[in-house]
């Protein structure tokens, strides 16, 4: 072990020896808090918003001590050996991965693209908890530890926006793509190595296409805190119970007559205004959009409709409702097919469906 640094406390280094003695609890305890913190959040959510300052609080800690490390480089002991820097941002690390973890793995629709980014999450977050691996990549694959941070703090920004600032899932997203090449400029220095002016530029360009990916990649993210709790499909509504009432056939006739409304209960949390957009798709192609506001705090959810009334003489076949966010992030999506004949068609009738996922990480909710 590298030989702790004189100013350090003897206290100091024999907290980092237990420690390391114990080291197989924290990964336990990272991801029993994360867990923890999801359901205090759905229940309790100003104490999850403090949860989440805290994290943040943490990687300000880890970066001015990288600051501090960097500025006085030239003196003798003048940081932290390397190896308890790595084994304090690995906590962290593992803190923040499984605090976050939940969120995303709740409302990934995992049909879609959203399952890559989520993927690359739990693989962060073995990595984490692998010791020779996550060694080897912070000793030896500086640049790639540098983009493993930055993209924990990414996710972190995703959940603290609406949490902490009220700040919509759009924009929480693009807080998080301006962020994110800022913090892995230590990456991008140490692979372009500037030390012309041409290289400054590249930096500065690299960076730029870094947030811009970002941010035309968003329907690939998850909105970390929204999901929908239930949907149903009816051929009416009760507007002042806000319940989805009646039952029919989905035939060509029935909707051509009738109309269809579409019911999403969405999750979102306490104070946050969110605008949402019902999507009406026919065989892949975009027939209508419906502007919703929904406000957070609701614990089933809060309740929002839409109601297509035209449909044409040509209206059999598959057809989908998606529910977006104003930035383009993927909620859910309700699908159902029209047939011509009544024996054959699937029947609205309002019943509330559960959205498909991680049922152990769903709180019961009152329908």
């Amino acid at each position: 072990m590298t030989d702790l640094p004189g100013f350090v406390p003897a206290r100091l280094e024999r907290l980092y020896h237990w420690l390391r003695r114990y080291y197989w609890l924290w990964p336990l305890i990272s991801f029993g808090s994360g867990i923890f913190s999801f359901f205090l959040i759905s229940r309790q959510q100003t104490l999850g918003a403090w949860l989440a300052l805290a994290l943040l609080l943490t990687w300000l800690l880890l970066s001015l001590e990288s600051l501090w490390s960097w500025w006085h480089r030239h003196r003798e002991h003048s940081s932290l050996p390397r190896l308890l820097a790595t084994f304090c941002a690995q906590l962290t690390h593992q803190e923040t991965l499984f605090f976050c973890l939940p969120f995303f793995l709740i409302t990934t629709v995992w049909s879609s693209g959203q399952a890559i980014f989520t993927g690359l999450l739990v693989l962060c977050a073995v990595i984490s908890i692998v010791d020779p691996l996550y060694f080897r990549i912070a000793e030896k694959r500086r640049w790639l530890y540098f983009s493993y941070h930055a993209l924990c703090v990414f996710a972190v920004l995703l959940v603290v926006g609406p949490l902490l600032l009220r700040l919509s899932t759009g924009t929480s997203l693009l807080l998080a793509a301006i962020v994110f090449p800022l913090v892995a400029l230590p990456s991008l220095i140490s692979v372009l190595r500037p030390d012309r002016a041409w290289r400054w530029l590249a930096l500065v360009m690299l960076a730029i296409g870094i947030s811009g990916g970002a941010w035309a990649m968003r329907t690939f993210i998850p909105p970390a805190t929204l999901w929908i709790d239930a949907s149903a499909l009816s051929p009416s509504f009760d507007t002042a119970a806000r319940q989805p009432q009646g039952s029919m056939a989905l035939t060509t006739d029935n909707l051509r007559a009738r109309g269809l409304y579409a019911f999403t209960a969405v999750h979102a949390p306490l104070g946050l205004n969110e605008h949402i957009r019902h999507v009406w798709r026919h065989n892949g192609q975009v027939v209508d959009e419906i502007d919703l506001t929904i406000q957070g705090g609701r614990d089933q959810g809060y309740r929002a409709w839409s109601r297509k009334q035209h449909f044409g003489p040509n209206s059999e076949g598959a057809w989908q409702v998606d529910v977006v966010t104003d930035a383009g992030q993927r909620l859910g999506v309700i699908r159902f097919d029209v047939v011509d004949d009544a024996n054959q068609a699937r029947t609205a009738d309002g019943r509330l469906e559960r959205t498909p996922g991680i049922g152990w990480l769903r709180q019961d909710q009152k329908n």
